[in-house]
C-alpha cells in the first residue's frame, strides 16, 4: 500500500470559518451587552471589529494547535496533557499580542478612533484566564473534528474479506521515494489523525490509512487491537505485565511498551492467552 501525498481536507476550514463566524457575532452581542452593563455606550462596528482582532488571531493559531494533538495526542498518550497545559501560555501570549496589533492598526491607523488596550500584567493575567477556556474549546473541536471526519468506511461482507488476499508489504513513501515495509517486521501500529504510524525497529513510517481499516486489511492471526489507538503484532510481544484499573502494559522485542486495554483483553488472550 503506498502512501499518497497529504491531501488536503477543505471541509476542515470550512466548518472552524463557519464555528468563528457565530462566535464573532455572538460575543460582539455579549460585548456590547457588558457595555451597556457598566453604562458604556459602544457601537455594534466597535464590538464587530474588537471580536474579529481576536478571532483572526486565534485562527492563525488554530494549524499551531492542530499540529501539537497531531504531535502529542493525548488520548496515546495521557501525560502528554501536560506539554497542551503548557502550551497555553505561549497561545495566550500570542493571542493577546495579536490581537491588540491588529485592534491598534485598525482603530489607530485605519478609522482614527482612540481605543485603549494596555498590555499590562492585570490585562495579560486576564486574557490568560479567558484563554485557558478557549485553548480547551479549541483543542476539544479539532479532536472532535478530527474524529467525526476520519471516522472508519463500514467493513466489506465477510465472503469478501476472505477473497481478498492479506498484504505483506507496504510502499511507503520517504524522500521522494518508495520504501518497501515487510509486515511481519512491523512491531506495533499507531494511530494519529488521518494517518497510522507503523513502527518498525527504531523507525516510523506514516501512511494514510484508519487504525480500523488497516485492522481489516491484516491478519487477525498476527496483529490484534489491544487499544483504541494501538494494534500490535503478536510474535513481537515479549511481555506482559499487569498494570492500573484492570489494564495490562504489552512490551515488544524493540523495547517499546503500549497499553493492553481491558476493553480488548479477550481479543488478545484468543491469540496469546495471559496467565496469573
Amino acid at each position: 500500500m503506498s502512501s499518497p501525498a497529504r491531501s488536503f481536507d477543505r471541509r476542515v476550514p470550512a466548518i472552524w470559518v463557519a464555528l468563528l463566524t457565530v462566535s464573532v457575532f455572538a460575543h460582539a452581542h455579549v460585548e456590547i451587552a457588558n457595555e451597556t452593563a457598566r453604562g458604556v455606550g459602544m457601537s455594534y462596528g466597535t464590538a464587530l471589529a474588537i471580536q474579529v482582532s481576536s478571532h483572526l488571531v486565534v485562527a492563525a493559531l488554530l494549524p499551531a494547535i492542530y499540529w501539537l494533538h497531531r504531535r502529542f495526542p493525548i488520548p496515546a498518550r495521557p501525560r502528554n496533557l501536560l506539554i497542551h497545559i503548557a502550551a497555553v501560555v505561549p497561545f495566550s501570549i500570542a493571542h493577546t499580542l495579536g490581537m491588540a496589533a491588529l485592534r491598534l492598526l485598525w482603530f489607530g491607523g485605519i478609522v482614527g478612533e482612540p481605543h485603549s488596550f494596555p498590555l499590562t500584567a492585570d490585562r495579560m493575567l486576564y486574557e490568560f484566564a479567558k484563554d485557558i477556556v478557549a485553548y480547551g474549546l479549541l483543542s476539544a473541536g479539532s479532536v472532535a473534528l478530527r474524529h467525526y471526519l476520519t471516522r472508519p468506511v463500514p467493513a466489506p461482507p465477510a465472503a469478501e474479506v476472505a477473497q481478498a488476499p492479506l498484504p505483506e508489504r507496504f510502499a511507503v513513501r520517504r524522500k521522494g521515494r518508495e520504501i518497501m515495509v515487510e509486515v511481519a517486521d512491523i512491531d506495533w501500529i499507531e494511530a494519529s489523525g488521518n494517518y497510522a504510524v507503523l513502527h518498525v525497529g527504531d523507525e516510523t513510517f506514516e501512511i494514510r490509512s484508519s487504525l480500523t481499516r488497516l485492522e481489516g486489511e491484516l491478519d487477525p492471526k498476527r496483529f490484534v487491537r489491544v487499544h483504541k489507538s494501538h494494534l500490535v503484532n503478536i510474535a513481537r510481544v515479549v511481555e506482559v505485565t499487569p498494570w492500573v484499573n484492570g489494564d495490562w502494559r504489552i512490551r515488544l522485542q524493540g523495547g517499546a511498551e503500549v497499553n493492553l486495554s481491558r476493553r480488548y483483553r479477550q481479543r488478545f488472550e484468543a491469540l496469546a492467552p495471559v496467565r496469573a
